[in-house]
C-alpha cells in the first residue's frame, strides 16, 4: 500500500498541522475545559478559513469535494494535536450525513453552514440500552398531522452541546429491534421537548444524552427514505468511526514519539535508558504495532465511501479491532517505560492515551467490531 500523501494531502497535513501546533497546546485545552468551553472559537474559525470544515462536503454545496482518505489526513493531525473542535462530530458524521440521504433543499439549507462552521451537527444513533447495535432504536417517530413526534433517548453524542442541528434516528414502524422501520430525522437543537445532558468524555471532547419529549417534526425534516436508514446509519457510523480511528492513530504516532524522546533524555546508572536493550525491544514492538495499524487505517480510510456494504465493515471494523487491542499495548508499554511521571495528570502522555480510549470505545468497542467482522466473514 502506498503511504506516500498527495500534493493536496499534503498541503492539508502540513496547514493543518501548523495551526494546531501553533493553537492546541496542554494548558491552552485545560484552560478551555476549566472555562466549560466546548471548543476554541478561534481555531474553529481559521478551520473555516482553510476549508478544513468543508473537506467531505461537494463543491456545489460551497465545500472541498475531498474523500475519505482527506478526511483521514485531517483527522490524523486532529489526534496528533488533541484538537476538541467538533470535526468528525459536525463535518465527518453530520455532513456526511446529509450528503447521503438529504434532499437537494436540505443539502442546500445545511451543508454551506457546515461547510463554513456557522452552523455545526451532531448524529445521534447509540441509545443507552442499544450496547453499539445501531439497529435497536426505542426512539419512536409516531404521525402527527402532516409531520411527526419524535420520543426518546440518544446517548454519548459526541458534539451534542454546541450542535445547531440533530440528526437522530426513530422508529417509524416495527419493534424497537427491526431495522426495517428506521428512519432518520433532522431536528433543531432549541426545539420544543429537546432536552440535551452535556458532559464531557475522558479525553475533554463534550458529548451528550440527548432526551426527545414529544418533539415536533415537520414531514420535511425526514433525512433519507422511511423505514428504510438501516444501511445509511451503518454507512454514517462507518465514516465517523474511520475518522476517529484516523484520530487515534495520530495520538499513537505523538506517544511513541514522547516515549521516544524520553528514553533518550532519562539517565539511569549513568546512560540514557534508551540503550538498554530489553527497552529498545520494547519500543520497536510499538512501532511496528503503530505500522500494522497505519496499514488497517488507511484502508479503512479508503473504502469508507464505498457503498459496498460488506468490503466497507469489515475494512473499518479491522481497524477498529486491531486498534483496539494494540493500540492499548502501546499506550500501556508507553506509560510503563515513562514510569512514575508517566502516571501523573500534568505530563501530557495521559491526555493522548485518552484520546484513544475514547476512540476505541466510540461506535462499537473491540468485541462489538470482532463480532460484526465475523458476521461479514459468514
Amino acid at each position: 500500500m502506498n503511504f506516500n500523501y498527495s500534493e493536496e494531502q499534503s498541503l492539508i497535513s502540513d496547514s493543518l498541522g501548523k495551526l494546531l501546533s501553533d493553537s492546541c497546546s496542554q494548558a491552552a485545552r485545560r484552560s478551555l475545559i476549566s472555562e466549560e468551553q466546548d471548543y476554541d472559537t478561534e481555531i474553529w474559525s481559521a478551520l473555516s478559513g482553510l476549508g478544513m470544515l468543508g473537506l467531505p462536503i461537494a463543491e456545489a454545496y460551497a465545500g472541498v469535494g475531498g474523500t475519505a482518505v482527506d478526511t483521514m489526513v485531517a483527522a490524523i493531525e486532529f489526534g496528533r494535536h488533541l484538537s476538541l473542535e467538533p470535526f468528525t462530530a459536525s463535518v465527518v458524521l453530520g455532513g456526511c450525513a446529509l450528503q447521503l440521504a438529504g434532499t437537494e433543499d436540505q443539502k442546500n439549507a445545511f451543508l454551506p453552514g457546515i461547510a463554513d462552521g456557522s452552523q455545526r451537527a451532531a448524529v445521534g444513533f447509540l441509545e443507552p440500552e442499544s450496547r453499539f447495535d445501531l439497529s435497536s432504536v426505542a426512539t419512536r417517530a409516531e404521525p402527527d398531522g402532516d409531520g411527526y413526534r419524535l420520543s426518546g433517548r440518544k446517548t454519548a453524542v459526541i458534539g451534542a452541546p454546541s450542535a445547531d442541528i440533530l440528526i437522530v434516528s426513530a422508529q417509524t414502524s416495527g419493534t424497537a429491534s427491526d431495522p426495517d422501520g428506521l428512519t432518520l430525522f433532522l431536528v433543531q437543537s432549541d426545539a420544543s421537548g429537546v432536552e440535551i445532558k452535556p458532559y464531557r468524555f475522558a479525553d475533554g471532547r463534550t458529548g451528550a444524552d440527548i432526551v426527545l419529549k414529544n418533539v415536533r417534526v415537520a414531514a420535511s425534516d425526514m433525512l433519507g427514505p422511511k423505514d428504510k436508514a438501516a444501511n445509511l446509519i451503518e454507512h454514517i457510523a462507518d465514516l465517523g468511526t474511520a475518522a476517529l480511528c484516523a484520530e487515534a492513530l495520530g495520538a499513537l504516532e505523538k506517544i511513541i514519539a514522547m516515549t521516544t524522546e524520553y528514553l533518550k533524555v532519562r539517565t539511569q546508572f549513568g546512560r540514557p535508558i534508551g540503550e538498554f536493550q530489553a527497552l529498545q525491544h520494547q519500543l520497536a514492538e510499538m512501532m511496528i504495532d503503530f505500522e500494522h495499524a497505519k496499514s488497517l487505517v488507511f484502508e479503512a480510510a479508503m473504502t469508507a465511501d464505498s457503498p459496498e456494504a460488506p468490503i466497507r465493515k469489515k475494512a473499518v471494523s479491522a481497524a477498529k479491532v486491531y486498534l483496539g487491542e494494540r493500540g492499548r499495548v502501546i499506550c500501556q508499554n508507553a506509560i510503563q517505560m515513562h514510569g512514575g511521571i508517566g502516571m501523573t495528570d500534568e505530563y501530557e502522555l495521559g491526555d493522548y492515551v485518552k484520546r484513544v480510549m475514547v476512540a476505541e470505545k466510540a461506535f462499537g468497542d473491540t468485541d462489538h467490531h470482532l463480532e460484526r467482522y465475523a458476521r461479514q466473514m459468514a
